[in-house]
């Protein structure tokens, strides 16, 4: 006889499965609408749009993910003609980051669309549930500092 699966249990598991869940719909979402944005180009325009002027170290660290990773999600957004990369006054060797007009306009559009994303990919709990399972993942992801 088989032992049951371990997985269904394991935090660390379903968390992946959760995230593949979150990306899959909303690369899907984004593909029905016509749109070419990935979730962490999204993310780091949602924190340009807050923070102007960051470097590519302070984006990386904003949107948690590694320099390496934001160095090619800049790249795109510039070729996009989202962001753009001025040259920082104080560092002839470093570069701040800012939306552009366009890249403004765009995000502009995005975000009912990703709000609708976000709802989408929670459809099945109920408001509280909804409510509980934010606030568990804030707990454990945000830290206070």
């Amino acid at each position: 006889m088989t032992e049951p699966s371990a997985l269904p249990n394991m935090p660390g598991h379903l968390i992946r499965l959760m995230q593949q869940h979150a990306t899959a719909v909303f690369h899907e979402a984004m593909r029905r609408e016509g749109q070419e944005i990935t979730p962490v180009q999204f993310a780091a325009m949602v924190v340009l749009a807050e923070r102007p002027g960051l470097d590519q170290a302070g984006l990386a660290r904003a949107i948690a993910h590694d320099r390496a990773t934001i160095g090619g999600v800049v790249r795109r957004l510039v070729e996009k003609g989202a962001i753009s990369r001025v040259p920082d006054l104080d560092d002839r060797r470093a570069f701040r980051l800012e939306l552009t007009l366009e890249g403004s306009d765009w995000l502009a559009q995005l975000q009912p669309l990703v709000a609708r994303v976000q709802d989408s990919i929670l459809d099945g709990l109920e408001p509280g549930e909804r409510a509980t399972l934010m606030a568990l993942m804030r707990k454990l992801v945000v830290r206070k500092g």
